[in-house]
């Protein structure tokens, strides 16, 4: 028997060689607080959370089921009064007709968007300004864009002067008839979220791997090519969720009409009224039960969105 065997043996004889102490678990207090660590620090925004929103919502919800007028400190149960006068007062809904001005608005906006996002995503000269021009409106605050295009658009304003200067003089009221004033409001609207849209847009563009566009080059694909096959494709997420953005925000438009006609000349959309209703005619039980049938309805056409178009996974590579 070699020195090596006789070795071999002894140790299988003697079993493995000893180990250090384990180590010891760590102490309860020092596990629970590991455990509690995270919670610490959502507690600031989840306390914000339910303060400014939950909170809120739950009672706007209780306020529906009352004949609360906004001011007494006494409020009535009425049940679902207000609901059965909101579903047999139609034309309490006849101004969703105006939401489908926005909601073409914002095809044309989304559009857009995806063009500028598209062109700007390659090779351009001073695609930087551009990117900053195009993003800056949706900088500027809502009330500010108001009150700057309700002197653009009125009589003898920016735009007819600009008109003029290349001879064209109308004297068109542009915010005088309903139809010019639904117009012109919602391409207010389409000038100041398309920003929004172009940086989404953008973003999803240049997150895509870049080999795929050199090898659709190598391949002699174009730019519609390469858009249809590779940018469509692996945009499609965030296409899906600029489209819920379009229809609830198309739905629940008010900071352009408010600030510009107050709803005057048809422009009046579904959340002026709810604002009338509660501060003009001191319904604030029938105004929160209109604005909870605002959500349920934003919360079904997402939820309808979503399932036509389900959210499946994009794989390029």
């Amino acid at each position: 028997m070699t020195d090596t065997t006789h070795k071999a043996a002894v140790g299988a004889v003697a079993g493995p060689p000893p180990t250090g102490p384990a180590a010891a678990p760590a102490p309860r207090r020092t596990r629970v607080w590991r455990g509690l660590t995270p919670w610490l620090f959502l507690l600031a925004p989840l306390a914000l959370l339910i303060t400014f929103t939950y909170a809120p919502i739950a009672n706007m919800v209780a306020y529906s089921f009352t004949d609360w007028d906004g001011v007494s400190p006494e409020l009535h149960y009425t049940g679902a009064q207000n609901y059965s006068e909101l579903f047999t007062r139609p034309e309490l809904f006849e101004v969703f007709w105006v939401s489908g001005y926005y909601l073409a608005a914002s095809v044309v906006q989304i559009v857009a968007a995806l063009y500028f996002a598209t062109v700007l995503s390659f090779n351009v000269r001073f695609r930087n300004f551009f990117k900053g021009v195009l993003f800056f409106p949706y900088l500027i605050n809502g009330v500010a864009i108001g009150f700057v295009f309700l002197y653009f658009f009125q009589d003898g304003g920016t735009l007819d002067s600009v008109l003029s200067l290349v001879g064209h003089h109308s004297d068109h009221a542009w915010l005088g008839t309903p139809v010019s004033a639904n117009v012109s409001l919602a391409g207010v609207s389409v000038w100041r979220y398309m920003g929004l849209n172009f940086v989404l847009f953008l973003g999803a563009i240049q997150s895509i791997p870049g080999e795929l566009y050199e090898a659709a080059e190598l391949d002699g694909a174009g730019r519609w090519q390469q858009f249809r096959h590779i940018i469509a494709p692996g945009i499609r997420p965030v296409l899906a969720l600029t489209v819920i953005l379009s229809i609830s925000g198309s739905l629940s438009a008010f900071e352009i009409p408010y600030i510009m006609t107050g709803g005057a000349t048809g422009t009046e959309t579904f959340v002026i009224q709810t604002v009338k209703l509660a501060f003009q005619f001191n319904k604030t039980g029938l105004a929160s039960a209109a604005a909870v049938v605002l959500l349920l309805i934003i919360l079904a056409v997402t939820w309808l969105q979503r399932r036509l178009v389900p959210d499946d996974k994009v794989d390029l590579v």
